[in-house]
């Protein structure tokens, strides 16, 4: 071979490797090009060893619940399909029954905040093909009684029941009005924070609805302007408690249907105080509540005698610094109960009987459980998720109530989550990890094997393979001070180790969050290998108050929040310095929400290690945020204004010496644009430069139409220019 033919080659398979390796865009990302295959809606049964799946078909463009055989995978029948019901405008989220014959189907829904919306319902016999509409009205959080003969709803603030059999609704609250009265739904800030929206409950035999009343009339107001497209703003205005404000007070009722009679629960003698979480125990009789102090570190459990309105506590859950909510409850036969808890130090699985004295600690180790799946009575076994395999990745496990045999039942190393079974015979396992796009299979439960692939990803790897992206590489980072924390690592695909790069540093770094966790991209994920290709190494690392490492590493940073958060940011931006790769003069920093909040503090407090940051929907005070999440952590700002001041960026401007943009919606209910204003305020009267974006009537997510590709494209072009 000529001399001449080897340069051709050579310049041939150059021309060839440059148009392979195709480049990431911010168009791409925003358009799902990157989304992931899954199984939506998907339902296990609790009658029948089957499930249900939400499926869409494109060429009719209607919409099918699906019900499938967990042995097979077969499809057994198509529940609904909205082809043959034109009054039904599509299926938003559904809910069964307690035969499973009937099915409420929700649609045209309308969200209110992040988990509460309104929509229109129906109810639809599974066995006379019948649909019908629950109410004419927008209702909220409607649910079956356990006999499947009637319809609880919350409309207003008020709660209703409908009889399906006579097609009449009775009202069984009245009182319920906007920004005074709540009945069965909760107020924005336990929506928010406590994570649930439906404030009622059905007992077994569907006779008694107990419910939680929110009065709010004394908590402030917060109101938001709306730019919308009219010629005047108008304002959205609600209750928003911020920290070492009034709380809505609550109060606990049951009301019982054959009585026509509603009843008003005395729990003792508690003063400012929660109820987040209600639930009838097997008994239709007696109902248990939760009761925690509004600085949230003693939880009460309660069974009341729906009868007589008698209540007692059975179990007391009491920390130093904070008691977790969890929806781990549960009761077997016997009304004993599965609880879960962090009082040895790490989040375990506990059997109580049904007076409370505690029988066994299921689950033990310096470790922690992250779900609990629940309790088979047949094999008497407990299946739950934990980080036994190390604190990134979740792998699925039984054992029996005793405490013994435990059995790992997931095999693949990454993030596993099952859905079970009624049966507990097999389970749904979601795998993925950062290199493993998402599988789902299906396994038997005694030793976790597989027994059939149900959906994959290949094609979604295939098309990645194009790019080629350089993977992120985990690895432990121990500061100088001596912490050891996770962190992971993107570098661009033609690395060299003799060039110098520039690094981009992300995390939240909230309490008891994780963003350093093996599994499948985000599309921030696809963002940071963009600018991997742009050449800039991106690292992310969870710092102390983060999750899953146990109780003492999650809860050091009681009382002064951004403290320890902010000192490891610096300190691991310090070690990446170090690195013979890195140009320690430019390093940056971005967060989004608590993240927000700790770049702002990082370009601040590490001035002379941080060169660019940007901050998106940051809190620059936790003075400005709620009352449930802000003191859970700090307590209030007038037992603890020192760690409110001290963390807080606004008070620390005049230290502003690199760049910085801030970023925030002026509709965010959530963390108020007051955090970005006040700010703002801040950086102008101390005569800093610095960059920021306003996106109007956009919530805390920034999103809708093309709003998200133009926030990135600004964020990538303020780090192309200034890291």
């Amino acid at each position: 071979m000529n001399k001449l033919s080897i340069v051709a080659i050579v310049i041939f398979l150059n021309v060839f490797t440059i148009t392979a390796q195709q480049k990431i865009s911010l168009e791409e990302i925003w358009s799902g090009k990157f989304r992931t295959e899954g199984m939506d809606e998907l339902h296990s049964m609790k009658n029948t060893n089957q499930y249900t799946v939400l499926n869409f078909d494109r060429t009719s463009r209607s919409m099918q619940i699906d019900l499938y055989d967990f042995a097979t995978l077969n499809k057994v029948s198509t529940l609904i399909d909205t082809k043959n019901h034109s009054e039904l405008n599509g299926i938003d989220s559904y809910t069964f029954n307690k035969n499973e014959n009937k099915l409420l189907i929700a649609s045209n829904s309308s969200p209110i905040f992040r988990r509460s919306f309104t929509a229109t319902y129906h109810v639809y016999d599974i066995i006379t093909k019948k649909l019908q509409l629950v109410t004419s009205k927008e209702i909220q959080e409607p649910s079956f009684s356990g006999d499947g003969t009637k319809i609880a709803y919350a409309y207003e603030n008020n709660l209703y029941v409908l009889d399906l059999i006579s097609n009449v609704t009775i009202q069984i609250t009245s009182d319920g009005k906007k920004n005074e009265i709540i009945n069965g739904i909760t107020d924005w800030v336990y929506e928010e924070e406590f994570a649930f929206v439906k404030a009622y409950e059905w007992n077994a035999s569907g006779d008694k609805i107990a419910f939680i009343r929110f009065d709010e009339k004394e908590v402030p107001e917060f109101s938001m302007d709306m730019y919308n497209q009219g010629l005047y703003p108008t304002q959205e205005v609600f209750k928003y408690p911020k920290a070492g404000e009034k709380n809505a007070l609550v109060s606990l009722h049951i009301y019982d249907l054959k009585a026509n009679k509603k009843s008003d629960i005395n729990l003792g003698n508690y003063t400012d105080f929660y109820i987040p979480r209600i639930k009838w125990t097997n008994d239709s009789n007696t109902l248990s509540a939760q009761i925690l102090n509004r600085h949230q570190n003693l939880l009460n459990l309660h069974f009341i005698n729906a009868t007589n309105g008698v209540s007692n506590i059975v179990l007391k859950e009491q920390d130093a610094a904070y008691v977790d909510v969890t929806d781990n409850l549960t009761f077997l036969a016997d009304n004993s109960f599965i609880w879960t808890s962090e009082k040895d130090g790490f989040n375990h699985i506990y059997h109580y009987d049904k007076n409370g004295k505690l029988k066994n600690q299921i689950t033990k180790g310096n470790w922690e459980v992250t779900s609990y799946y629940g309790y088979d009575a047949n094999s008497g076994k407990v299946f739950y998720q934990s980080v036994e395999n190390g604190s990134i990745n979740r792998d699925v496990y039984s054992i029996d109530l005793k405490g013994k045999n435990k059995k790992r039942l997931t095999k693949q190393t990454g993030t596993n989550d099952a859905t079970f079974s009624p049966k507990f015979d097999y389970f749904i396992n979601s795998f993925s990890s950062a290199t493993k796009a998402p599988v789902y299979t299906l396994n038997e439960s005694i030793l976790g094997n597989e027994v059939k692939k149900i959906v994959s990803n290949e094609s979604l790897e295939n098309k990645l393979a194009a790019y080629n992206i350089t993977p992120k590489e985990f690895f432990p980072m121990i500061t100088e001070k001596g912490n050891k924390l996770n962190a992971w690592i993107i570098k661009p695909t033609d690395f060299d180790a003799k060039k110098k790069y520039p690094v981009l540093m992300y995390q939240y770094s909230g309490p008891g969050s994780q963003s350093v966790a093996n599994q499948w991209n985000s599309s921030n994920d696809y963002w940071y290998y963009m600018l991997a290709q742009k050449g800039y190494i991106v690292v992310c690392v969870d710092g102390r108050g983060t999750g899953f490492k146990g109780a003492d590493f999650k809860k050091c940073t009681y009382k002064e929040l951004g403290k320890y958060e902010v000192e490891d940011q610096i300190d691991a931006a310090k070690v990446i310095a170090k690195y013979d790769f890195v140009d320690a003069s430019r390093i940056g920093i971005w967060g989004w929400s608590y993240g927000g909040f700790m770049s702002s503090n990082c370009i601040l407090k590490g001035n002379d290690v941080f060169k660019t940051a940007i901050a998106v929907a940051p809190v620059t005070s936790w003075r400005y945020y709620d009352s449930i999440y802000t003191e859970r952590y700090m307590r209030t700002p007038q037992e603890n204004a020192t760690g409110y001041d001290e963390n807080s960026p606004i008070n620390h401007v005049e230290k502003l010496k690199g760049n910085y943009l801030l970023i925030h919606g002026t509709a965010d209910d959530n963390v108020h644009v007051q955090n970005t204003m006040k700010m703002v305020e801040a950086l102008v009267q101390a005569n800093k430069q610095f960059d920021w974006a306003i996106y109007p009537d956009k919530n805390h997510g920034i999103y809708g139409g093309k709003t998200r590709l133009q926030l990135y494209t600004k964020m990538t072009n303020f780090i192309l220019e200034k890291l």
